[in-house]
């Protein structure tokens, strides 16, 4: 064969292949393209997704907030008439306590939260407020409600959930309730329990100290047993003694069972509040 020949047959044989090669990578660019493509169409998917679900959980927590300003308002329409029930409750309160109600209500707070009510009460002069954790649990906006009407943006400082108490902050100064030696609660002496003083729920109960250091969920004895009637506003409300004293932070109620309520004994309470208070705030409160 010719040398110019066999030349022209190499030539002929290296294009074909350059076209074959090029070929190839342009399919394999083209592949890689539409995989890309195709990714970043994905991409762009999730994104448009995460943005629908973040703007209606955002639409979910406004509503939220709408509902509870709207309760808060309705609420604040019945604060004109609480001087008046004050004085029904003292009216109707024993001689034990009829002094003691105008006394210790100042303290104590409504709590609403855009799941549930409550009640706390102030046990410094400067605005930290104790309640049951549970009356917490779950929400997304929450306000405190004082004696005077007026509704307070509300502060977490830290909660021990063994116990069910949580420590809240509001700004101001008001007037507290003291804690007794829950160790000196006789059986038989006499109690009021104060639940949503500012609320729907408005109730002051009377009873007697049925037993001391029940067993509580925890496990613990730390439990006052109570025939003070506990309605649905009274959770983290306090159970008072003659004395004017907290004794007790009203827990559960016993379902079906008629005078059983329970009230966390103010010893425990001393101790879970200084014991958030030390660890966050690096101090004890009471």
């Amino acid at each position: 064969m010719p040398l110019k020949k066999h030349h022209k047959i190499i030539i002929g044989s290296l294009s074909f292949l350059v076209i074959i090669f090029m070929t190839l990578t342009s399919v394999f660019l083209y592949t890689i393209f539409v995989k890309q493509n195709v990714q970043y169409n994905l991409l762009n998917q999730k994104i448009d997704d995460l943005e629908g679900d973040t703007q209606s959980k955002l639409n979910d927590l406004t509503d939220g907030l709408i509902d509870t300003e709207k309760e808060l308002q309705s609420l604040g329409s019945q604060l004109g008439s609480i001087d008046e029930k004050i004085d029904l409750l003292k009216a109707s309160a024993s001689a034990d306590f009829s002094g003691i109600i105008e006394d210790t209500v100042k303290a104590v707070v409504t709590i609403r939260t855009d799941v549930s009510q409550g009640t706390g009460f102030i046990i410094t002069e400067d605005g930290y407020v104790v309640t049951n954790a549970h009356v917490m649990e779950g929400a997304r906006a929450a306000s405190i409600i004082t004696y005077d009407g007026e509704t307070h943006q509300v502060e977490k400082i830290g909660a021990n959930e063994e116990m069910d108490i949580i420590l809240l902050k509001i700004e101001g100064t008001y007037e507290s309730l003291t804690l007794a030696d829950s160790d000196d609660v006789q059986v038989g002496e006499k109690v009021i329990a104060i639940g949503n003083p500012l609320g729907l729920q408005f109730s002051v109960s009377e009873g007697i100290v049925s037993a001391i250091h029940r067993e509580g969920p925890n496990g613990l004895n730390a439990y006052i047993q109570t025939d003070a009637a506990l309605n649905p506003g009274n959770s983290g409300g306090p159970l008072i003694n003659k004395q004017g004293k907290v004794i007790g932070i009203n827990n559960f109620k016993i379902g079906g069972g008629e005078s059983l309520g329970f009230a966390l004994e103010s010893n425990y309470i001393e101790e879970s509040v200084n014991d958030i208070a030390m660890e966050i705030l690096k101090e004890n409160l009471i």
